[in-house]
């Protein structure tokens, strides 16, 4: 059974609703083989992030940068994780208040180095929360969730 990992942080909700929508296409019934793990930034650790096969991270854009609590994440499982989960899918959604470039520009060299692959671009939710947004998160949990179930992963 293939597992993918949510890790997210919120504060005013809008990044908890992305980390929602993103495991609801992770979790879709018509996806086989998959289970689905949440996380707190805060609570996730090492041995998650061995565990899962997928990454799926939802944070805020904060002062033009993640969450620190996704940089403490990260930190904290970047060089125990290094060389272990290469070639891991991801995907990254984004509650920004601004144009949200500064929190993608910090998250994607810590996944690179990583060497876990995009599934699909940055979903980036600036301005009022809407369903496009939603459904894009949705969406990017889904095709995540789909390419482990399928093997391509």
């Amino acid at each position: 059974m293939a597992c993918v990992l949510v890790v997210w942080h919120s504060m005013t909700g809008g990044a908890e609703a992305l980390a929602d929508a993103l495991t609801d296409g992770a979790s879709d019934v018509s996806i086989e083989g998959v289970d689905v793990v949440r996380r707190r930034a805060l609570d996730a650790g090492v041995d998650d992030v061995l565990t899962a096969d997928g990454y799926l991270l939802a944070t805020p854009g904060n002062f033009g940068y993640m969450s620190g609590a996704m940089k403490d994440f990260l930190n904290r499982v970047y060089y125990p994780c290094l060389d272990r989960t290469r070639s891991a899918p991801h995907g990254l959604v984004v509650r920004a208040g601004n144009d949200g470039a500064g929190a993608v520009a910090a998250v994607t060299p810590l996944a690179t180095g990583l060497g876990w692959r995009p599934v699909l671009a940055p979903v980036i939710a600036s301005g009022d929360l809407t369903e496009e947004h939603l459904a894009a998160a949705r969406e990017m949990g889904g095709t995540l969730a789909a390419g482990l179930s399928a093997g391509i992963y």
